[in-house]
């Protein structure tokens, strides 16, 4: 389920002849809007790790296929993409990070702590390190870094000791593994009443094994490079640290002179290049939490590009 899909259209304003590009598609829930709202002729180009989701995506969104383009890989890396597919400027773009539902609802992914499945957490499944080989391989006190600064998990330090010791009696392979360790460290009176005890573990693990915040930042100054005049930049976070960076990245686009105050004139030259229209980030409503329990820790934040 798509988390504010009203206020993704409100903000990005799709319209027949733009050209629109949704960097995490997912299940394809604001594409299909940005598609219906910019009709006969608005173009989109749908961005995914996820073979499976393009997949299903792809064929939720089977209607349009003469005015959309799907593409497998990193919106970090969206300028090759669209390079390839001859487009040069966008009117608009949506990055909606995080894991998606239908990752979160695939068992074998090991995304979830809810269900047992390797530990896996890749949502590119073709590359890179899983999270059975992260908890296995690193140093305790990469570990300790990880699980606090990407899952600002207070206990950190007792969880990644607790790991070490299990995996030196045997490798830990799936997420109940992982589950029964972080339960273990986490004294039972600190347990908190509305999140599970490992729910920071297994986000600091999944941010680590996709490089999300290294891909934010990326992603989002390149999409935002790619924006006509008037475009607009609509970034949907879950995590505090994501969107520290969407917040940092669009107060800097949007600033003018940063010459030192005791100058009399300006030398830099500089000039704002955007103009951030969420003064504070746009939260879902009570009605669309109560639908959608995972909309609850959304915050939107979006740009305008001068």
């Amino acid at each position: 389920m798509s988390v504010m899909p009203a206020e993704v259209i409100r903000f990005i304003q799709p319209g027949s002849g733009g050209v629109y590009l949704d960097g995490t598609l997912g299940g394809g829930g604001h594409s299909l809007l940005i598609l219906e709202h910019s009709a006969p002729d608005g173009i989109l180009i749908g961005m995914d790790r996820d073979r499976e989701a393009l997949k299903a995506a792809g064929e939720r969104l089977a209607e349009y296929k003469d005015r959309i383009h799907l593409v497998h890989g990193n919106f970090c890396d969206l300028e090759k993409h669209l390079d390839s597919l001859g487009i040069l400027t966008l009117d608009g773009f949506i990055l909606d990070l995080g894991v998606s539902s239908h990752q979160l609802d695939s068992k074998e992914r090991g995304f979830s702590f809810q269900q047992d499945a390797p530990l896996d957490m890749r949502m590119d499944t073709s590359s890179g390190l899983t999270a059975e080989d992260l908890v296995n391989q690193l140093p305790e006190h990469e570990l300790v870094r990880i699980i606090r600064e990407y899952g600002e998990e207070r206990w950190a330090d007792r969880i990644a000791a607790f790991i070490v010791k299990a995996r030196s009696e045997k490798n830990i392979r799936s997420t109940f593994d992982l589950v029964d360790i972080v339960k273990g460290a986490v004294p039972k009176a600190k347990w908190e009443d509305r999140i599970h005890p490992a729910t920071r573990t297994f986000q600091a693990l999944r941010i680590a094994v996709n490089h999300e915040l290294e891909s934010v930042e990326q992603g989002l100054r390149a999409a935002f490079g790619r924006l006509n005049s008037g475009g607009r930049a609509v970034v949907i976070s879950f995590h505090s640290l994501e969107d520290r960076i969407v917040k940092q990245v669009f107060r800097e686009l949007a600033s003018g002179c940063n010459c030192p105050k005791n100058l009399p004139l300006c030398v830099c030259g500089r000039k704002p290049l955007a103009r951030v229209l969420t003064s504070r980030p746009v939260m879902a409503s009570d009605e669309e939490t109560a639908q959608n329990p995972r909309a609850r820790s959304a915050k939107m934040r979006v740009a305008e590009k001068i």
